[in-house]
């Protein structure tokens, strides 16, 4: 276990600002910004084709299979997991040391969420850290002025408008240490084999346990494209209500508006206690006391206690105490 003395920055993103000068932050490519179009329709386009279809099989006499349910908890958990711990914790944050295969697998698994390469994920999610609520964050809801009308775009911005129009980041800078790793490179190339993987496996299992047609496409259905729509709705929407002022709780002083939230926090596999970790960026856990769960946490945990994992981070005492400066009065909720 390490203990982190100060908050520092994901991995890739250990420079100076005098580094920066002169290069910039994001990429004005056409070519890219219609592919990060069609991406966003394609998948949203995808996953809300798939709940109507499968919202429709039930209204009209074909309840949905136990074997169905099983498939969409499998595959939300190991996607979603492919997202906080892989994406989000490893990935971004470096918040634990991992071997190759397992770092493979993370990345495939989070490609199987439809919220892009893992490359692209992390450069996202680094500069959302480094301008967290102010002008240059990617998917903040609080950059579009006051009253009612504006704070509702805001929302609608931070939870499905930022991704067919923010700004593409630039991979050299926010993203460099995986451009080097030959191991995150291969399952990049590749992003759209496990995204369709992500929709085909789950089928394929259908089909072989039930021996028909029908329970592939419920396969298909539940533990392909409804899963990727609920795990991608919980993800987007942790955007809106984990940074909106007077939306769950603030524990630590931030110079953002992230909170936590308690009902989010299990969709969202732990992520949502999402000021504790603007607070410590590199923790593994987000959920920094026994009763906050945090199912990614959990994972990181058992796989430390395994073996399988290393150098598993978490604030130090002194890093806490350094916060409890700051410490807030309104706690998490």
């Amino acid at each position: 276990m390490i203990q982190l003395d100060t908050a520092l920055p994901p991995a890739g993103m250990e420079f100076a600002p005098a580094e920066m000068q002169g290069r910039r932050l994001t990429v004005d490519d056409p070519r890219l910004k219609r592919m990060q179009r069609f991406h966003a329709l394609m998948v949203a386009g995808m996953g809300w084709s798939g709940a109507i279809l499968a919202a429709w099989l039930a209204c009209n006499g074909h309840p949905v299979s136990p074997q169905a349910l099983v498939l969409f908890v499998v595959f939300y958990l190991l996607a979603g997991c492919g997202i906080t711990v892989g994406y989000h914790r490893y990935f971004t944050h470096r918040s634990f040391q991992a071997p190759r295969l397992l770092k493979a697998l993370l990345a495939i698994f989070g490609a199987m969420n439809g919220q892009g390469p893992v490359v692209y994920w992390v450069s996202v999610h680094r500069m959302h850290h480094m301008f967290s609520d102010r002008k240059g964050d990617p998917h903040s809801p609080n950059l579009h002025g006051g009253g009612a009308w504006n704070h509702l775009r805001g929302a609608a911005h931070a939870y499905i408008g930022w991704t067919v129009a923010h700004d593409v980041p630039n991979a050299n800078i926010f993203g460099r240490d995986l451009l080097s790793d030959k191991t995150v490179m291969w399952v990049n190339r590749r992003y759209y084999l496990w995204l369709l993987a992500g929709w085909l496996l789950p089928a394929a299992i259908g089909g072989a346990v039930t021996g028909t047609a029908y329970g592939a496409l419920e396969g298909l259905l539940w533990g392909g494209l409804v899963r990727m729509l609920a795990s991608s709705s919980a993800m987007y929407a942790l955007g809106v209500l984990c940074h909106s002022p007077g939306v769950g709780g603030r524990a630590w002083h931030t110079d953002d508006h992230s909170r936590n939230n308690f009902w989010l926090a299990i969709p969202t596999l732990g992520d949502a206690w999402h000021n504790n970790h603007h607070a410590f960026p590199r923790a593994a856990s987000h959920g920094l006391c026994w009763w906050q769960l945090d199912i990614s946490g959990a994972v990181i945990a058992l796989l430390g206690k395994l073996g399988v994992v290393s150098d598993i981070c978490r604030p130090s005492e002194a890093e806490i105490r350094r916060h409890s400066f700051h410490h807030l009065t309104d706690k998490t909720s």
